[in-house]
């Protein structure tokens, strides 16, 4: 048999086979039952805020953070793009607006002035 012996493949099969089951049993885990799981109320409440904890949770090391430390100057692109695209925000509550307005700021800064 080219490329090794069988032995050689099935681990990585396996590993894969078992990841696809776990992926479809926890995202299909809440259409499985017939009738609604109750949820205490504070989980109800604590999951409202989930999607916006997992963004802070992306967002935040990417803003403040640089080769895997904290950014250390105030000449880095991200944090006035952030700023201003927040104010924007606040000001508006617009999505599509903060985008452009952080981007407006980050793009002239970071590649016209390097930061």
């Amino acid at each position: 048999m080219s490329g090794g012996t069988w032995q050689s493949w099935v681990g990585p099969v396996l590993a894969i086979l078992g990841l696809a089951v776990i992926t479809l049993i926890t995202r299909a885990f809440f259409m499985i039952p017939e009738r609604e799981l109750p949820l205490p109320d504070w989980l109800r409440r604590g999951l409202k805020y989930a999607p916006l904890a997992a963004l802070a949770g992306v967002i935040a090391p990417e803003v403040l953070m640089s080769g895997g430390e904290l950014v250390r100057t105030l000449a880095d692109a991200r944090l006035p793009a952030v700023l201003l695209a927040a104010g924007y925000y606040f000001w508006r509550r617009g999505i599509l607006g903060t985008i452009v307005v952080g981007m407006a700021v980050y793009l002239p800064l970071h590649i016209g002035l390097g930061w």
